[in-house]
Formats: C-alpha cells, structure tokens, sequence
C-alpha cells in the first residue's frame, strides 16, 4: 500500500479543535498516512499525538503528494492555511469549529464522515477564483507591495476622522471618483463575508466574476458592481490633507497606503480549492449557515400558533 500524505491547520488557541484533530489523528492508525502541520499547528498536535501517529513539521514544500489539507477551526483558520496550501494546489477540507464558517464543509458532530470519507478519498474539489493584489508607487509605476486574497481586499481610511479620495478605474479607463471609507474588491467565494456586511451581493460561488463594493461612499453613483473576471481594477488614494490609507488582503495582510499610490486587482492565476463531501446546493448552505427565515414572519407566526395550540395556552387564532 502507497504510503500517503495528509496536512493538518488547527485553530491553536481553540481547545474543541485541538481535540478534534486529535481524534482525527487517533482514528488514522494503521492507515500508513503522514501527517504534515506547520507553526503553531505543528507545535499543538506534535506535543501530544497519539501513540502510532506520524506527524511531521512542514516547513516549506514537504516534497510529497499531499492529497488533502484539513483544517480544524474556523474560516480564519482556514484563510491562514489557505496562505501556503493555495500557492501548492492543495485541495482544503475545513471541519468548522468556528461561527458561521462558510468555507468549511463539516460541522464538529460530523467527524465520523470526515473520517470514513478521508479513509476512502470519498470526496470532489471544486475551485474557485482567487484575486492577485498589487500596490503601486504611483499609477502604472513601480510595484511595493504584493499579495492575493481569497475574500476580499480593501483600501480603507486609515484614521476614523476623514475619508479618503479615491479613483476607481476599470479595464485601464476611469469609472468613478469617490470619498469614501474604502473600497472593497471581492470574489464570489467572499461575497458572504465582508462585502455582504458592506450591502453587496450575494455571488454563487462557482461564478468566475470580481466584485467592486464601496464603503459608505459619499457619492451618487455608489452602487457594487460585478464584473467580467477578465477585468482588472485600479483604485488610486487621491491627494488629501490629513489622509492616510491601508490595504487588506483577506483581514489578515497589510500595508499602509501614501497619497498616489494605485491599487490593482485582478484575477489569479491560483484557484481555491475547496474539498466538498455532499452535493448541496448553495442555497441550501446559505440558508443554513444565516438562518434564514425560509418562510418568512408569516409562516413564524403560524408556526407559533400551532405550538401554542399544542401546549393548550388557548385560542390558537
């Protein structure tokens, strides 16, 4: 039997995911599986693995296949293994012992399918669009700093007391200009995330498509726009007295922003990939992961009144 090679990510600070990985690991003997983990993940399952386990630290490339990253946490947790597993091509299962946890695909009462599906390659990958980010010195010049974001990346006010200025470019020609708390650009995978605190649209996440939400934009064009994959935006931090701005990639990478600097986002040539288990319809996760209402302050309200019926707390009208 092909000795075969799994990644772990664990939420450090998160004692139930420590504990699931664990089991997770516990259920692996005898399999022949070595497992990969880095930085403080390493450090949480290496100081008490299981007897019969191989855990090794993962330090740059580890030189093998690895067949799956699986991550024990939250979509932090995931966000922050997704930083070397994506460049690798590593397809990413996340069992969430977060909140909402949209990109994870299990929850913590599911580990025994976790398990049996690992054990079996019982899964499929799906991919999905990532964004490269760069910041300029000035429009069109000289590259500072580089990244790439899963979610979103944003240029935002540095200080809650003045807006910034901003233009707003799309396929190399000037959209619009805005003072504004920031500009997010977005994919469809972090559509549920920032950009839908900030009013933007929900995007099916098998969409290949870029989404441009302002931040309260003092404006009267000011609408999230969804475009082409294909397009590259361009967002330059205009001159202003008192004005300073930050980039953030995903809520984890910075760096500060100086007036003229241009920020440019397009798609990247690294796709997520996410390992999925069941065939569920997005709409099915969205309405489970926000709880949404299904049938709505009527139905509640007929549903209130069936309990009430049931309990005999009278007229059930």
């Amino acid at each position: 039997m092909t000795q075969r090679h799994i990644a772990l990510g664990v939420h450090p600070h998160r004692a139930e995911a420590v504990d699931a990985a664990k089991h997770f690991l516990q259920a692996m003997v005898g399999h022949d599986i070595v497992f990969w983990a880095r930085g403080t993940s390493y450090e949480v399952l290496a100081g008490g693995t299981p007897e019969g386990v191989d855990v090794r630290e993962f330090v740059e490339s580890p030189g093998v296949e690895v067949e799956l990253v699986v991550v024990f946490g939250g979509d932090g947790t995931i966000l922050r293994a997704a930083e070397w597993a994506v460049p690798l091509g590593y397809p990413m299962l996340g069992v969430n012992l977060g909140h909402v946890g949209f990109l994870a695909e299990l929850e913590p009462s599911e580990l025994s399918t976790l398990i049996s599906s690992v054990l079996a390659r019982d899964y499929r990958v799906e991919e999905r669009l990532c964004l490269d980010v760069e910041l300029r010195d000035r429009p069109g010049g000289e590259v500072i700093w580089s990244s790439f974001a899963i979610n979103e990346v944003s240029l935002e006010k540095a200080s809650r007391k003045l807006m910034i200025d901003v233009l707003v470019d799309v396929d190399g020609r000037p959209l619009s200009r805005w003072g504004t708390d920031g500009v997010l650009v977005a994919t469809p995978t972090g559509s549920t995330a920032y950009a839908f605190s900030a009013k933007g649209p929900v995007l099916w996440p098998d969409l290949d498509a870029l989404l441009v939400v302002p931040l309260l934009a003092h404006a009267l064009f000011a609408r999230p726009l969804v475009l082409s994959p294909a397009s590259a935006v361009a967002v330059t931090m205009l001159p202003a007295p008192q004005t300073a701005g930050v980039v953030w990639c995903d809520g984890r990478r910075s760096t500060d922003v100086e007036p003229m600097n241009e920020l440019t986002v397009r798609r990247s040539e690294y796709r997520l990939r996410l390992a999925r288990m069941v065939e569920q319809p997005f709409v099915e996760r969205l309405v489970r992961k926000f709880d949404l209402p299904v049938h709505g302050w009527r139905g509640q309200a007929e549903r209130d009144a069936e309990a009430r019926a049931a309990r005999g707390d009278g007229d059930a009208d």
